[in-house]
């Protein structure tokens, strides 16, 4: 028989924890299926800080250095600076990176530190209880917006790629999600480029990827996977942000 499946070496054989249609685990797969394909397993460094992304290092065989709320791009500039030779990469959600972690992340982008960025998007704080994050869209209801997010007191979604766009030395950004099996194909091929960039030493680069959460949008996986299409993309655009040929 032909054999059509196999495990990547660099993701483990422990069992998920996420909830179901989170986009989490296939995101996870992705990463380990590339430091497969392209050999960079013994030379990676992932850097997860605290939220759902922070549980990588239970299914991501290789090297991790777990980082303080918001923190991943400041540790990971150091683990570059002192280990240029190995591929780092930061694995971050909306609440880390846009909130706590907006300092770390504007000013290692505008340095144009050589690491790649995940970045994670899925509108809401998810591993804490579904409360509304930077990302989180105008009207849209949340543990601590139970009536919808105020443009007028609660501002508008931050969009970290647009936001980084304007930096001198951001060289790749761009914008996926993972709700359709052709989605997810473009999310492969935008994270290996990333770490293409790192590799060639071009300068920073993310990218960003709407993923669904059901449990706190309060949706089944499917009804997730459409809200994605129908409204989220509608605010965060998919496609390539910003890329400077290298």
């Amino acid at each position: 028989m032909k054999k059509v499946y196999s495990r990547p070496q660099s993701l483990t054989s422990a069992p998920y924890h996420y909830c179901p249609g989170c986009g989490h685990s296939i995101i996870h797969r992705l990463i380990a299926e590339l430091l497969d394909e392209m050999k960079l397993r013994d030379s990676s460094i992932c850097v997860p800080p605290a939220g759902c992304a922070v549980l990588a290092y239970n299914y991501l065989d290789i090297d991790m250095v777990e980082a303080p709320h918001g923190r991943a791009t400041a540790v990971a500039t150091g683990i570059k600076r002192v280990r240029p030779e190995n591929l780092v990469f930061s694995y971050q959600g909306d609440g880390d990176l846009a909130a706590i972690g907006t300092a770390e992340a504007l000013h290692t982008a505008n340095r144009g530190e050589l690491i790649s960025v995940i970045f994670v998007n899925n509108a809401v704080y998810g591993m804490t209880g579904g409360q509304m994050a930077p990302t989180s869209l105008v009207g849209q209801k949340t543990t601590t917006s139970p009536f919808g997010r105020n443009r007028k007191t609660d501002g508008t979604p931050i969009k970290v790629c647009e936001l980084l766009a304007g930096l001198g030395n951001t060289v790749y950004l761009e914008r996926v999600a993972v709700n359709s099996p052709a989605h997810v194909r473009r999310a492969k091929a935008a994270i290996k480029k990333a770490f293409e960039y790192q590799i060639k030493k071009a300068g920073f680069t993310l990218v960003e990827i709407l993923s669904p959460c059901p449990t706190n949008w309060k949706m089944d996986p499917v009804e997730s996977c459409t809200w994605i299409d129908e409204v989220m993309a509608k605010e965060f655009p998919l496609g390539v942000v910003k890329e400077v040929p290298c």
